[in-house]
């Protein structure tokens, strides 16, 4: 029997109506419009209703996508959702996308990778077709980091933003969407990216409990240092080279460090695509806002090679090249 393959067939995206600017954190926290575009790049950031949570989000989503590209998604086999922001422990995000959705026999699953969820579970998604157990599988990225803030620390408060984004992808012999694969994990930083939840330890070291904790200047240490190289191995394993490849689109996690990836990596800012100027950091939903971005102004085309890469809280990193076949 041949080996089964996948193809992504459609994306939706959404994000809350509520706009946080950066004049509006000039009254919140001590900042500035200037302070924050130089250093992050980022001027506007979406915050969910206080009623609105991750698994709103992620139904939106994918009524969005099939809005866009009429596709039935009352048939799928599997329901993969990234965030670290569940609004339970349990039940899952995804048996809750499963509920309101009305997908009668589907498994469910969460799966946390912070900033690298999405790619995770595209990777997942991928596998599981390849494997020949599922034939048709929802993959979402969705964070409301916004309720996990301190709106009171002015070096993150201005980073974070909440958004979804969906994928499906579908069995498919003849044009398969992901062509190469790598992820990793450099467990020892995981104390620079934090959200406390039945410990308030982590290896001896106290931690602060109930919002986000992050040593943005470890992290960008880390990310610059390896990001760069781990792109190059996995074009390496792709058998592919920069040139070979229309787009990059890294975690959007602060515009100022993906230009510092740019500079020691293959890519450059004009094949870059993002979503950070006008959605802030919204870890595991960054990559499809920054792939819907593209389609909707026309940049992204069927046909073209992007070039996926999440990284983020744990340390963990996640890449995929996908052949965009939609």
């Amino acid at each position: 029997m041949s080996q089964s393959k996948s193809r992504i067939t459609a994306i939706g995206t959404y994000v809350p109506e509520r706009i946080l600017t950066n004049a509006d954190l000039e009254k919140m926290v001590e900042t500035s419009d200037e302070w924050i575009v130089q250093r992050t790049g980022m001027r506007e950031r979406r915050i969910a209703a206080p009623h609105e949570y991750v698994s709103d989000l992620a139904i939106k989503a994918v009524e969005d996508m099939v809005d866009r590209y009429g596709v039935t998604v009352r048939d799928a086999d599997m329901i993969l959702v990234a965030t670290s922001t569940p609004e339970y422990s349990f039940p899952s995000t995804a048996s809750r996308v499963q509920s309101k959705l009305g997908i009668a026999s589907t498994g469910a699953l969460d799966l946390n990778a912070a900033c690298a969820g999405f790619v995770y579970a595209v990777q997942m998604a991928d596998g599981l077709i390849s494997g020949g157990a599922y034939r048709k599988i929802l993959v979402i990225g969705a964070e409301t980091l916004s309720k996990i803030t301190d709106y009171t620390d002015r070096t993150t408060c201005v980073l974070f933003g909440d958004g979804a984004g969906a994928v499906l992808l579908e069995k498919d012999e003849d044009s398969p969407s992901v062509i190469a694969s790598v992820s990793g994990t450099f467990g020892e930083g995981g104390i620079h990216l934090y959200k406390t939840a039945l410990s308030e330890q982590m290896d001896g070291t106290d931690l602060k409990s109930g919002c986000l904790v992050q040593n943005g200047r470890e992290i960008y240490k880390w990310a610059i240092r390896n990001i760069p190289d781990g792109v190059r191995s996995l074009l390496s394993k792709g058998g592919m080279n920069a040139q070979e490849v229309d787009w990059f689109v890294p975690h959007s996690a602060n515009l100022r460090m993906i230009e510092a990836i740019n500079e020691r990596g293959p890519f450059t800012m004009d094949r870059t695509l993002t979503s950070v100027e006008y959605r802030g950091n919204t870890s595991a939903a960054s990559i499809p806002l920054a792939l819907q971005l593209a389609v909707d102004e026309g940049r992204l085309k069927a046909g073209d090679h992007v070039l996926l890469y999440g990284f983020g809280g744990g340390m963990t990193y996640a890449g995929s090249i996908v052949k965009w076949t939609i």
